[in-house]
């Protein structure tokens, strides 16, 4: 059963079982990767026919792909620092992400 895509690009999130705070770039309706990085990086082993998220970890300079199920809002209502973020975000407000336009 597939659920809808809850969170959006710009959300900040917080990880439910690694404890990190992120930014979402990108939603993929269903799972996107390879078998392989599945069975080596998914060890909870996620449903792969709900939302995943890739996100720009917090305090990091690594993204992640991350399961609808493990993440929850971010309720800091605090910006993420990533080197990525001016590249996809234009301003914070109000606890969430503006989208960068293209460039004038």
């Amino acid at each position: 059963m597939s659920d809808a895509v809850e969170f959006s690009v710009g959300q900040v999130i917080h990880h439910k079982l690694f404890g990190y705070r992120g930014v979402i770039v990108e939603c993929d309706p269903t799972f996107d990767g390879t078998e392989e990085w599945y069975a080596q990086v998914a060890l909870s082993g996620p449903p792969r026919d709900q939302p995943w998220y890739h996100v720009l970890v917090h305090g990091a300079t690594q993204t992640t792909y991350v399961a609808h199920r493990n993440l929850a809002p971010d309720v800091t209502g605090m910006g993420v620092v990533h080197p990525l973020v001016p590249l996809h975000f234009d301003e914070f407000r109000d606890g969430h992400y503006r989208v960068s336009g293209p460039p004038n």
